[in-house]
């Protein structure tokens, strides 16, 4: 362990082999931290926090704190970090409530770039993209593989989609759809993000029947969702990605407001 001789170490804090913990950091007692992670100048690790195998925070980031939300009132609640995230300078990640079940969920080989916000109760699965200035609200999910651009914010309850790319600016009321690029203020969605899915190896038949369903479910003008998915659900040969599809718009249509974790507010478990 690297660990300077200004930093306040809590002495039942749980620091892992090969962890380094840079200047005028503090790290307080109910905080574990995994080998191989590195954290930088000036950071706070509070709250009942896990922090995973090789992870880096960069300075002035703020790691487990109260949840910032009227409903809250001191009950114990967590942050679980996974493995090889990289947390820029300024970032604030709080705990959980009780409504969401007592946990913010960070997975695996995320991204979250300065001055980003991932407010209580939320769950970011893996290789998720947070550019500069990113606000989520409470509740919120974001599948693996999205990209949040620049001051984006999220309203509470909404779930970002996977492999979707949401426009830098962009107000989010509403779920956004996997495999989709949204942008505005209000945001839409705009087209099938591309690019996005050739990064991750999508085949080209893929791609093209992903853009076939867009036209179906975003530019007719005779079908109305529910029978535009009942005749996604009858092609014959469906691949997985339409399936993803059919399920999310479903999930959305059962929420409120067009935000499927509307529907489970009144909850006091898990819901993710």
């Amino acid at each position: 362990m690297k660990i300077h001789s200004t930093a306040i170490i809590h002495p039942k804090a749980v620091i892992g082999e090969n962890v380094e913990i840079g200047p005028f950091s503090v790290i307080d007692q109910n905080v574990k931290i995994d080998e191989g992670s590195v954290i930088h100048n000036n950071v706070t690790v509070t709250g009942n926090t896990t922090i995973a195998k090789n992870n880096v925070i960069f300075p002035n980031s703020v790691i487990g704190a109260e949840p910032q939300d009227l409903k809250y009132y001191g009950e114990q609640s967590k942050l679980i970090i996974g493995s090889g995230n990289v947390i820029r300078e300024s970032v604030t990640i709080n705990t959980g409530t009780e409504l969401g079940g007592g946990e913010t969920l960070i997975g695996d080989n995320n991204l979250f770039m300065s001055c980003s916000h991932i407010a209580h109760d939320c769950i970011i699965d893996d290789n998720v993209l947070l550019a500069n200035g990113v606000l989520l609200g409470g509740h919120i999910k974001v599948e693996r593989h999205a990209k949040l651009m620049g001051l984006a914010g999220v309203q509470p309850f909404v779930t970002i989609g996977q492999h979707s790319y949401v426009g830098g600016l962009s107000r989010i009321v509403q779920d956004v759809p996997p495999y989709m690029i949204v942008e505005g203020n209000p945001a839409k969605v705009r087209k099938v993000n591309v690019i996005g899915l050739e990064r991750s190896g999508f085949s080209q038949g893929d791609i093209n029947a992903i853009k076939e369903a867009f036209k179906q479910l975003f530019r007719s003008e005779t079908l109305n969702r529910n029978q535009i998915l009942a005749e996604l659900e009858n092609q014959e040969d469906l691949i997985p990605e339409i399936k993803v599809l059919i399920e999310f718009f479903r999930n959305t249509d059962k929420g409120r407001f067009g935000r499927y974790r509307e529907s489970l507010r009144s909850t006091l478990t898990n819901i993710s």
